[in-house]
């Protein structure tokens, strides 16, 4: 069964990223993901009977993301998923980062993203629905225990880049999301985390479906509770 709704998903091709266009794919959607590199992405589109679309972009490129768009029709979704961490031992401080992975983190994670955001967006509908992969750890009236310091700043600089885009785009009838999925055991999550994939993309699509049309900016956890800012 399809639904005839499509969603370009960018930075797709293992964890986070991965598992939500799966999880779309198992809805019925019409999906393109792209990867840096080749990825398992390849395996799932094998069975996703001619539904998924792969795509090679670099997002911190951005004559990657504009070729991107011009060879791109509509998309029902945009949402854009990245995440790097310099170190995975949460009691690193800013005091021990270089500045070279400092800028990496901030890049990848804050800068790149809404870049992306900036150059697909025309490629959504006002029906439609703009998203990005951000964190619980980007709250800051949430960090009362400190940890993953630079991870915690570069989301954090993601959640305010995106509501100055919304600010930018008032009259914008679109919907806009910051996702928290929470800790999840991924690569970038390690193995500590508290919970799997399965437990936290199923709620992360059923969120940005739920909350499809609404229009405004929403900072949203997997549960669609309001993640304070």
């Amino acid at each position: 069964m399809t639904t005839g709704k499509s969603a370009l998903i960018i930075g797709a091709s293992r964890g986070l990223g991965y598992a939500l266009a799966a999880e779309f794919l198992r809805r019925g959607w019409q999906v393109t993901a792209t990867e840096r590199t080749p990825s398992a992405l390849h395996e799932l589109a094998k069975s996703a009977e001619g539904r998924l679309t792969v795509e090679t972009v670099d997002i911190t490129a951005p004559e990657q993301v504009a070729a991107l768009r011009a060879r791109s029709g509509r998309f029902d979704l945009l949402f854009v998923n990245a995440g790097t961490n310099y170190t995975t031992d949460p009691s690193a401080t800013f005091a021990d980062v270089s500045t070279e992975d400092f800028t990496q983190v901030m890049v990848t994670n804050a800068l790149s993203p809404m870049r992306v955001v900036e150059t697909l967006q025309d490629l959504v509908p006002s029906t439609g629905t703009i998203g990005v992969m951000s964190s619980g750890q980007g709250s800051v009236s949430g960090n009362t225990n400190g940890g993953f310091e630079v991870y915690r700043a570069s989301k954090s600089a993601l959640n305010q880049l995106m509501r100055s885009f919304a600010a930018r785009h008032a009259d914008d009838p679109r919907t806009l999301l910051l996702m928290a999925p929470g800790w999840v055991k991924t690569d970038l999550g390690g193995p500590s985390a508290r919970l799997t994939v399965d437990e936290s993309i199923p709620g992360v699509a059923d969120t940005i479906e739920a909350w499809a049309g609404k229009g405004g900016l929403h900072y949203l956890d997997r549960q669609a509770q309001t993640v304070n800012w």
